[in-house]
């Protein structure tokens, strides 16, 4: 009878075993995933999404009726009865994302309002934004209206009915903010790099319940952008959504701010508590870069986007080129494909082969990597024994040009071979030097 061969097992009448390829690291792998497999199940982003139970300290599976004790202390639910603003969130259509939208500044009360109506006759706003105070990197440019630009985004309420938020950078913003009613704040990718001031801003708004969105530093830090989240959460009743802005380079690329996406994946792998948005206008820089950046941040699973809108971009006071007008909104998240994060009954098992197939293989990979450094230890034995100095420069470029040659020949991306290899040449190089630096 010919056998049946389905995710890696093959049956016969009388036998069951696994056949894989990758030979005894192969079998041992599958055992293992299938031994975890038995008491942990992964969304398609790696995340197990429990849902919220009743039961202290239990979760309640999408797979299982009953609570698991098991996932205690492992997994987080998000509060989303916090507050209205909040709850709004989780109440947008799947195939929706959550929407904060409106001008990079606050120019006028007539641009403010303008602004706020167009948008809110497309019913894609979830909440407004806009600039009141702007801190430039030089002086010289416009910094915003100040205090009496809050009034504004309150008319701007009142005549929309959408919430309102703007940013915050010190103590005195926030007292301004609470006192003129302001339904939300962001803390800038500027401020967000000062523990200091961050600290500051969590204390002003200590106790109360307003949403507090932080933007990721400049510069690509997640202990810093973790640690920015977590002063405020210790002190803010209210909700903490996590914004990625992209990070600063001192190479003018693609991107005004690199875009760096490994960073805000390991935030949601450190705090699965925490919605993640995204600011594609602040990542591009340039409004042809809008959407390609907003379904990359869809296709990740960020649950909303951050737009900046104007009613006439070219005339825009501050950042110009990434503002777009709320037709152009419209059209761009018409254009956006949202896919589900969640898999269903069907999809499971054909997506759990195909990881178990790549788990094989990142082990593989990990063992091959392993013998190269070892020989690497031997290589840097020989160059002790006979006085060679570790780094040998025509070697290294050969060996660059070669393997970048390689990559591409397998469809591999360039940055991601150039990263691929300095990784490796710089962990060749510290297991060369222990050797010289043994003492014998």
């Amino acid at each position: 009878m010919c056998p049946f061969r389905a995710c890696g097992f093959e049956s016969r009448p009388g036998h069951f075993y696994i056949t894989y390829p990758g030979g005894e690291i192969g079998r041992r792998a599958v055992f293992r995933r299938l031994c975890l497999r038995a008491c942990w199940f992964e969304s398609s982003s790696g995340y197990f999404q429990a849902l919220h139970a009743p039961h202290a300290g239990l979760f309640v599976s999408p797979f299982f009726s009953e609570p698991s004790p098991a996932f205690s202390g492992y997994l987080c639910t998000v509060n989303t009865t916090a507050s209205p603003l909040h709850a709004s969130m989780f109440d947008t259509p799947a195939s929706q994302p959550w929407v904060i939208a409106g001008p990079c500044s606050a120019e006028s009360e007539e641009q403010v309002l303008h602004t706020a109506k167009a948008l809110a006759e497309t019913g894609r706003v979830h909440l407004y934004r806009a600039g009141i105070w702007k801190p430039r990197t030089r002086p010289q440019s416009f910094e915003g209206m100040g205090d009496p630009a809050l009034q504004w985004l309150v008319r701007a309420r009142e005549a929309t009915g959408l919430a309102v938020c703007t940013e915050v950078a010190n103590a005195r913003h926030v007292e301004a903010c609470l006192a003129a009613g302001i339904d939300a704040v962001w803390i800038g990718a500027r401020t967000t790099v000062s523990p200091f001031a961050v600290q500051e801003i969590a204390e002003a708004l200590k106790g109360t319940d307003v949403p507090v969105i932080v933007k990721n530093p400049m510069h690509a830090d997640l202990k810093l952008w973790v640690g920015a989240i977590e002063r405020v959460q210790a002190l803010v009743h209210g909700p903490v959504f996590a914004l990625h802005r992209g990070f600063t380079g001192y190479a003018h690329k693609e991107y005004r701010n690199a875009p760096m996406w490994e960073i805000p994946i390991a935030l949601r792998a450190e705090k699965p508590d925490v919605p993640v948005l995204c600011d594609p206008s602040h990542i591009g820089g340039r409004r042809d870069l809008l959407e390609p950046v907003a379904q990359k941040a869809m296709d990740l699973g960020m649950v909303g986007l951050m737009l900046e809108v104007h009613p006439t971009p070219e005339q825009a006071l501050s950042d110009a080129e990434q503002q777009i007008t709320p037709k152009r909104f419209t059209e761009l998240l018409d254009g956006l494909t949202i896919r589900e994060e969640q898999l269903s009954a069907d999809q499971i098992d054909g997506l759990a082969a195909l990881r178990m197939q790549m788990d094989s293989l990142d082990e593989q990979l990990i063992e091959l990597l392993a013998a190269r450094m070892d020989l690497a230890r031997n290589i840097g034995a020989f160059k002790k024994e006979h006085g060679l100095t570790i780094l040998q420069l025509e070697r290294w470029k050969q060996v660059y040009a070669s393997r970048s040659t390689w990559g591409q020949d397998q469809r591999l991306g360039a940055e991601f071979m150039s990263n691929l290899l300095e990784q490796v040449h710089t962990e060749s190089i510290r297991v060369q030097t222990e050797v010289m630096n043994k003492k014998k």
